[in-house]
């Protein structure tokens, strides 16, 4: 028998896209101030999140908390704001090419790009149908690489609209090889309204990854999931995504964020609560959860209401000593 000193294998990782800065304040109904923006992103970098969706370039008349996003770019871009700017990711939202300029003007290292995948949220949502959302990706995403910035499509509504119901999983595997033709460097799922279960979800990631194989081309985009919790089912649907494989996971600290252009669309995943159960889970995600615990508070004082999140206010397991 040997007597060598055996080692566990290093747990897996799971990245989390911190976007309570981006999609968690967007649904608020007062407008935060650009300081309490940075010194939100500030304390989710110091916990150790490493990618943070932090602004929006769109229209502010439509999303009015977002109209100070090159103000808060430039915020961030001032020595000591973030320590170690260089290890943190700053992903702005973008829905056409004016919006990609100010993206690069501004100092984003990646961008996020919607496509909607039913026409009638397409049309509420952006003004088109879902094949001219695809036609301004198409545009964007090859001006975004030449850039050299880091680009990720969203599938909104990819498991049910508002205002179609069940989007059937033929529309969603059309959507996605159409966004293929301009290959991204991450497709993300999106439960814009919460609808989906485990099984949804299972079912739905293996379709994307089938679609995804199939395009080929020199480019192979990582699935990333984006989850509502309005059904209480976004954490359930959080671990199905993760053992189906997908490395790449959004929440908001707190829980709160929500979608403005569907109706009841509650709150993403709570942060905390998701590092808490894929710690559990034995997975890696490189974040302080205390320090992500720590934050709620100060988060619920800014918004002036109550964060949907649990496990700042139950404490994590087995409690510190």
């Amino acid at each position: 028998m040997s007597t060598e000193a055996t080692t566990a294998p290093p747990a897996e990782r799971i990245e989390i896209v911190e976007v309570s800065a981006r999609d968690g304040l967007q649904s608020e109904s007062i407008i935060v101030s650009t300081d309490d923006k940075v010194e939100l992103i500030r304390r989710a970098a110091a916990s150790g999140l490493r990618r943070i969706e932090a602004v929006s370039f769109v229209n502010p008349k439509r999303v009015p908390q977002m109209a100070d996003s090159a103000a808060v770019m430039s915020a961030i871009a001032r020595p000591g704001v973030l320590p170690d700017r260089a290890s943190v990711s700053i992903a702005g939202l973008v829905l056409n090419a004016r919006g990609l300029q100010q993206a690069i003007d501004t100092g984003v290292d990646e961008i996020n790009v919607v496509v909607v995948a039913t026409d009638t949220f397409a049309e509420r949502n952006q003004g088109k149908p879902t094949a001219g959302l695809v036609d301004v990706w198409h545009e964007v995403g090859a001006a975004a690489r030449d850039a050299g910035l880091f680009t990720t499509v969203t599938i909104a509504a990819a498991f049910g609209c508002p205002f179609e119901g069940e989007v059937p999983p033929e529309r969603l595997a059309e959507v996605i090889a159409s966004v293929m033709a301009t290959p991204p460097d991450e497709i993300a799922l999106a439960d814009s309204i919460g609808v989906a279960v485990p099984t949804d979800v299972r079912a739905r990631v293996e379709m994307a990854s089938e679609t995804v194989s199939a395009a080929g081309g020199t480019i192979s985009p990582e699935l990333r999931c984006h989850f509502h919790n309005t059904r209480n089912t976004g954490l359930a649907n959080a671990a199905a995504a993760a053992e189906v494989g997908v490395r790449v996971l959004d929440s908001s600290l707190g829980g709160i964020g929500g979608c403005p252009f569907a109706p009841n669309a509650t709150g993403n995943i709570p942060t905390e609560d998701l590092v808490y159960l894929l710690d559990r889970m034995g997975y890696s995600t490189g974040v302080d959860l205390d320090g992500l615990c720590s934050i709620v508070p100060w988060i619920e004082e800014v918004v002036e209401h109550p964060a949907p999140g649990l496990l700042s206010k139950a404490g994590t397991f087995p409690a510190a000593s």
